[in-house]
């Protein structure tokens, strides 16, 4: 594999979430067909959610190939502009939290795609919008340091945005934050983001950068495509 990041799968979704069809033992069996050195074990979760020790346990009871790091995580939304997240009392053992813009963080709670694109369409200048997105991941990435961030951007496309829309200011400040709050930034490869400018300015700050599938099927993990793509403009723009 010509980039290191792809010797690891660090978001792989099991029957613990109710959109995803392999259990946790077949993403590990998976991951070490695939040839991968790190696998991480995700689950969607709520604020009611109580199945986490449960899943803890399964993680605990699996037989682990040689040579292959199983780590542990949760996955939740932002709610807020306060850096809330979608998320349970945790007990000890989750590695990291992976925190996901699965809807757009609103003053006093998510708000879906067709929301925000109504109240654009009303007025809300894109400007604002965008501001109001990037303090909310920067909140939340320094209200749950040492964490993780999900696809991040993929809300944007849905709200009728990119991330060239960003801009380098706020793209710059997001990435300082990542550095400073050691958050890892995912390359996603059913979203196929972060875009290379801002996986270039976590690298300039000093960030680190991790790969995954988010897979729901043991069959994609590991199985890079959008990734290597991400990862070799990365390079020649390094």
């Amino acid at each position: 594999m010509s980039h290191a990041e792809l010797r690891g799968d660090y978001h792989v979704h099991s029957t613990f979430s109710d959109d995803a069809v392999s259990t946790l033992a077949e993403n590990v069996e998976a991951a070490a067909a695939a040839g991968l050195s790190t696998v991480r074990l995700v689950d969607h979760v709520r604020q009611s959610t109580a199945w986490v020790p449960e899943y803890l346990a399964a993680v605990r009871a699996l037989r682990l190939p040689d040579g292959l790091t199983v780590l542990t995580g949760v996955e939740a939304k932002i709610l807020d502009t306060s850096g809330a997240l979608d998320i349970p009392a945790l007990p000890d053992g989750i590695d990291r939290i992976l925190i996901a813009d699965h809807q757009f963080p609103g003053l006093e709670g998510p708000l879906g795609p067709s929301t925000v694109r109504e109240r654009m369409a009303a007025g809300w200048a894109k400007e604002d919008v965008l501001d109001q997105f990037v303090d909310a991941l920067m909140a939340t990435m320094r209200r749950y340091p040492g964490n993780q961030l999900a696809h991040c951007f993929s809300i944007l496309p849905k709200i009728g945005l990119s991330e060239s829309d960003l801009g380098a200011e706020r793209t710059q400040a997001w990435a300082r934050a990542v550095a400073e709050t050691d958050t890892l930034v995912e390359v996603n490869e059913k979203w196929g983001c972060p875009e290379v400018g801002a996986l270039l300015a976590v690298r300039n700050a000093g960030g680190q950068i991790v790969a995954s599938t988010d897979s729901h099927n043991a069959d994609e993990v590991g199985r890079y495509a959008r990734v290597v793509s991400l990862l070799d403009a990365l390079g020649a723009s390094s």
